[in-house]
């Protein structure tokens, strides 16, 4: 199927699973603390949980990682233009100011095996994972606050995601933030998967 479901192993990202890990690196130093330092804090304050696979020939590398926090899509505070393009696909009794999304809040592949698409390959699970009949909450969106920067934003978009605003200018209004922004909010409808 793929590397990560035919090489790899998931797992929650734990203090026992960092202890025994060698050092992850993605190749940005704040994901990286984040996920060898905060993950579990961030854990046990229910802010987040942090998944990994380890590459099943040596248990000790973290092949890639990533965070999951709830969150929901306002249109409530949407520009009418943006608010009709989300509810559009959404019959009109069901329509709501906030929609259900599961937050991603970080999300790295380490530098060994950068370019080899685990990203694209961890994205498609991620998407899969949501809508299994198993899932044990309503979820209609995946969002992300991408960096704002090329090859970051170019990722999601690859992988489907639409920016929810459609200008930073816009973004940065609505959001009271300076430009640049750092980050670019992201949506991916669940539905299309």
């Amino acid at each position: 199927m793929g590397f990560l479901t035919d090489s790899c192993s998931f797992h929650l990202l734990t203090r026992e699973i960092i202890s025994t890990c060698k050092p992850f690196s993605c190749g940005n130093p704040d994901l990286d603390e984040f996920f060898m330092k905060d993950s579990p804090l961030n854990a046990e304050k229910l802010l987040g949980k942090t998944y990994c696979y380890l590459l099943d020939e040596d248990p000790t590398v973290i092949v890639c990682a990533f965070t999951l926090s709830n969150d929901s899509v306002r249109v409530d505070q949407l520009p009418n233009s943006r608010k009709k393009k989300i509810n559009e696909s959404i019959p009109h009794e069901k329509r709501m100011r906030r929609y259900p999304a599961v937050l991603i809040g970080r999300l790295g592949v380490n530098v060994e095996f950068a370019g080899k698409g685990i990203g694209s390959e961890l994205m498609l699970f991620i998407k899969r994972w949501f809508v299994q009949p198993d899932n044990k909450t309503g979820c209609r969106y995946l969002a992300v606050d991408s960096y704002n920067l090329p090859q970051t934003l170019n990722y999601y978009e690859k992988n489907g995601f639409r920016y929810l605003f459609s200008t930073e200018e816009q973004e940065a209004e609505n959001a009271c933030l300076d430009l640049p922004l750092k980050t670019r909010y992201m949506y991916f409808d669940l539905i299309e998967v």
